[in-house]
């Protein structure tokens, strides 16, 4: 039989899957990537994840996540999160362009999206969840990378990407990560240094645009501004905040020394790269001790040629379906109802322990 999955583990993770399997107990924290529509081809993972085999949990997971990879976490921890994740596809596949495509026009359908899946009865259900405590990144930008005018904003790209080739230590004269995180989280049991970090409480008042900063993609979105109660390093909101995955593009986070337990990471892709810039630098992929205690599920190889397509959607799909958007629609929600497969897959595995034979050391 043909795998639909590709699990690898860490060393630890490793170990233990072949001892024992896996199951919900096991999980202390979950990651979500950046990657707009590629989300589509595992939201049927993530769905069954969340909707069905952590159901009944009784200890806290904490969730964090960039871009999309936020949003959709920001659906996990509502009250019916398969509910939640089908509001999300359905909001996200709709958006609809015409014309020229602007700044303001997709920040504009991003708040349609938000105010779809995320309407203020299931923003308080985030705030009470009593096990699912979410959070999510975003960065607070410095010189010309708080800028609107795109002739400076795109020179900070460009530089950013420049000093990125040297060293990914280099983001931190352009970035400062911003951790937005539901009161009474507790202790992250991730380990975030690597960069100056800022942690904000979240609150109904600064959610959505908190969440939005964390999308907010550079040039193609507007960054947001001034979000209340943000604590930058100098301790002040005063700032404009932009895509989580411009550092953490696929957020990498070892556990806490001394940390219990695994973190899982449902991805599109078998590999992990760091940061925004980091996509086109082969050496700039996470391993070793960083993914010690990670469990990646991702779609095999075998499983995205059986898209539509053969590929993974992905957010230039807007200009090769412009003016058609019908067609769009159509191909995007076939990948989601494929998705549902490797839901199945994964539930098979841990529930009959096909898990141990499958799972591939990093």
């Amino acid at each position: 039989m043909t795998n639909k999955l590709i699990i690898k583990a860490g060393r630890a993770a490793h170990a233990h899957i072949q001892e024992n399997g896996l199951a919900p107990k096991d999980i202390r924290a979950i990651i979500g990537a950046s990657g707009a529509a590629k989300w589509l081809s595992i939201y049927g993972l993530d769905r069954a994840i969340f909707s069905q085999w952590l159901n009944g949990i009784s200890h806290r997971i904490r969730l964090l996540g960039t871009s999309i990879g936020a949003w959709k976490l920001a659906a996990a921890a509502q009250n019916d999160p398969g509910r939640a994740f089908d509001c999300l596809k359905n909001a996200y596949i709709s958006q609809t362009y015409r014309g020229r495509i602007t700044p303001e026009k997709i920040t504009s359908e991003s708040l349609k999206i938000l105010n779809r899946f995320l309407p203020r009865q299931r923003i308080d259900e985030i705030f009470t969840h009593p096990f699912i405590k979410l959070g999510f990144a975003s960065v607070r930008c410095k010189g010309p990378m708080a800028m609107e005018n795109n002739w400076a904003l795109s020179f900070g790209i460009l530089s950013a990407f420049a000093l990125n080739l040297f060293s990914r230590r280099t983001q931190g004269l352009f970035f400062e990560r911003t951790l937005f995180h539901v009161p009474g989280a507790g202790q992250w049991p991730l380990d975030l240094d690597g960069f100056s970090l800022a942690r904000s409480e979240l609150t109904p008042e600064n959610f959505q645009q908190a969440l939005l900063s964390s999308g907010s993609i550079p040039i193609i979105m507007e960054g947001i501004r001034d979000i209340p109660g943000a604590a930058g390093a100098a301790g002040t909101p005063k700032g404009v905040y932009r895509d989580g995955g411009i550092l953490d593009y696929h957020p990498a986070f070892p556990m806490n020394p001394g940390g219990k337990g695994f973190t899982l990471y449902p991805h599109f892709y078998p590999e992990i790269i760091p940061g925004w810039f980091d996509k086109k630098l082969a050496g700039r992929r996470a391993g070793g001790r960083l993914m010690d205690h990670t469990i990646l599920v991702a779609p095999s190889p075998e499983f995205v040629a059986k898209l539509p397509c053969a590929r993974i959607p992905d957010r230039k799909d807007f200009v090769r379906y412009h003016g058609r958007d019908k067609e769009r629609y159509r191909i995007w929600q076939a990948a989601a109802k494929k998705s549902r497969e490797l839901g199945d897959a994964f539930l098979e595995a841990v529930e009959s322990g096909r898990i141990r034979r499958m799972v591939t050391h990093w």
